[in-house]
């Protein structure tokens, strides 16, 4: 895999800072200054060069009846991505510019294009034969500190270099797959399916077709498909983390390396406050992570589910991509203060373990 781009991670960071000023002042930027201060930054750090016509149009017309669209992105003198472009106050939801970009793609025949106000960015796939909202591939928001791995994944996808690579459209497949196997699972769940129901009593024929529809009806199935990682974080970065960053050699430490060293007894009570919400989370003596009922294997799969309780899924992805360890906190036994789980993480890490 490649590394990202370290010009491209300390962009994201500065943007993600200019985004809070403006909202904590409850400035209104309007669209052309959301371009100049949010998006153009952006794109330079991608790879794209702002001032080469034969790469960057900017109010792109295909004819000249057409109604403009804010970035034409080319690849070998061939437009490869649409980006329309709103206000930061703007709500990129909107249908009517989803609507709009989508309709101007396949017209043109682009197809990949972008909606955004300068944080969230929504990548759509134009020429899909499925419906509007399907045609979703990823979105992301920048002033989302909880998932900044995601992000940058997700935007470096939109970089020049890669998509010349067209690796976007692999991506795109797996998630087209992974969506309509995911739908034809839960229908053989949900109806229950006989094939189904046979199969099942192949493999236990104790079981009566009648127990094994009733069984079938109660369980709670989840399927997923998590996004893998398509490029390496920066070397020697620990990204998301508070405090400085201390470089570590070995492999990441997981929940049972810290429980192994003494540094985390379970069971430990973990708690978020996230939107009005209290969540809470224990971690387990085998280093698994309860939350709700269910025991994940990871911190940030057990936090990704708990912010999917109060914000619904995210587009492209099961449940809010989001990095566990500064996500959830504990309450420190010597301070009596709740403390980010990854300050155990980093004391592990300074021991040389």
């Amino acid at each position: 895999m490649d590394a990202l781009p370290q010009n491209l991670r300390d962009t994201i960071a500065r943007l993600r800072t200019r985004i809070e000023q403006f909202r904590g002042r409850g400035e209104s930027i309007g669209e052309q200054n959301t371009k100049a201060v949010l998006i153009d930054p952006l794109l330079s750090a991608l790879g794209w060069n702002l001032q080469e016509l034969g790469e960057v149009r900017r109010e792109y017309k295909y004819k000249p009846q057409d109604s403009p669209v804010d970035y034409a992105l080319f690849i070998l003198r061939t437009p490869r991505l649409f980006i329309e472009a709103k206000d930061l106050s703007a709500d990129p939801h909107d249908r009517k510019w989803i609507s709009q970009v989508l309709g101007y793609a396949t017209v043109v025949g682009v197809e990949w294009c972008v909606l955004t106000n300068g944080d969230e960015y929504r990548l759509y796939n134009a020429h899909a034969a499925v419906d509007v909202d399907q045609k979703l591939f990823r979105s992301v928001r920048i002033s989302d500190p909880t998932s900044t791995e995601y992000t940058l994944d997700t935007l470096y996808l939109l970089s020049k270099d890669k998509m010349g690579e067209k690796l976007i459209d692999v991506l795109w497949r797996s998630h087209f797959i992974d969506h309509h196997v995911g739908q034809v699972f839960r229908r053989l769940v949900s109806t229950p399916d006989p094939r189904l129901v046979r199969l099942i009593r192949k493999g236990r024929p104790e079981l009566s077709p009648a127990e094994i529809r009733d069984s079938l009806k109660r369980a709670d199935v989840e399927i997923s498909f998590p996004a893998v990682p398509t490029f390496e974080p920066t070397p020697n970065e620990e990204p998301e983390k508070p405090g400085p960053i201390k470089p570590h050699s070995g492999p990441t430490p997981q929940v049972s390396d810290l429980i192994e060293a003494g540094l985390i007894l379970p069971p430990l009570e973990l708690e978020k406050r996230y939107k009005g919400h209290l969540l809470k989370a224990t971690i387990l003596q085998d280093g698994r992570v309860m939350f709700g009922g269910q025991a994940y294997n990871s911190l940030s799969t057990a936090a990704g589910m708990a912010r999917k309780t109060i914000v619904g899924d995210s587009p492209g992805h099961p449940y809010p991509p989001t990095n566990g360890w500064i996500f959830w906190s504990f309450r420190d036994a010597k301070t009596g203060e709740m403390t980010v789980i990854d300050s155990l993480r980093q004391a592990y890490l300074s021991r040389g373990a």
